[in-house]
């Protein structure tokens, strides 16, 4: 079984945008995140950690400005915490084992996929394309990636 952990030299090569993102609850602007319009069969995993998240057959286009999941590939990897920073009242979610902020969950999302919307700043993600899976250790999650016939 794969050990996830919070990796200090994980942490010292992120650049600006991901440090102050995963490090410091930052939010990356709306519209900017690298894997925004990413429509590639893969997994998106902790940059800090490598625990799996998010699988792409899970995202979708919401509208919001950030990718868009409707629920995490492994539960147990995702932290939910409440948050009252600027005035609101949110969920925010972070990644379990690299205490990475990933970004925050609201109840709006498709209702006949679960009804939640996981909205995630890409600065705090990796992105692993399916083709790729197997040799980087995530080959269990092949079958939530690949198209069913």
């Amino acid at each position: 079984m794969t050990k996830y952990e919070r990796r200090p030299e994980a942490i010292a090569a992120l650049d600006e945008i991901q440090h102050w993102v995963t490090q410091e609850s930052g939010t990356e602007r709306p519209g900017t995140g690298r894997y925004l319009d990413n429509k590639e069969p893969g997994i998106y995993v902790d940059i800090v950690s490598g625990e799996p998240l998010f699988a792409s057959s899970d995202k979708y286009d919401s509208g919001c400005g950030w990718p868009s999941f409707t629920k995490p590939i492994e539960p147990a990897h995702v932290t939910e915490l409440r948050d009252t920073t600027h005035g609101m009242i949110r969920v925010e979610v972070r990644s379990t084992h690299g205490d990475s902020h990933l970004g925050h969950v609201f109840p709006d999302g498709p209702l006949d996929r679960g009804g939640l919307r996981y909205c995630i700043n890409s600065a705090s993600l990796r992105f692993i394309h399916r083709d790729d899976m197997e040799a980087e250790g995530y080959g269990q999650y092949l079958d939530q990636v690949e198209d069913v016939a």
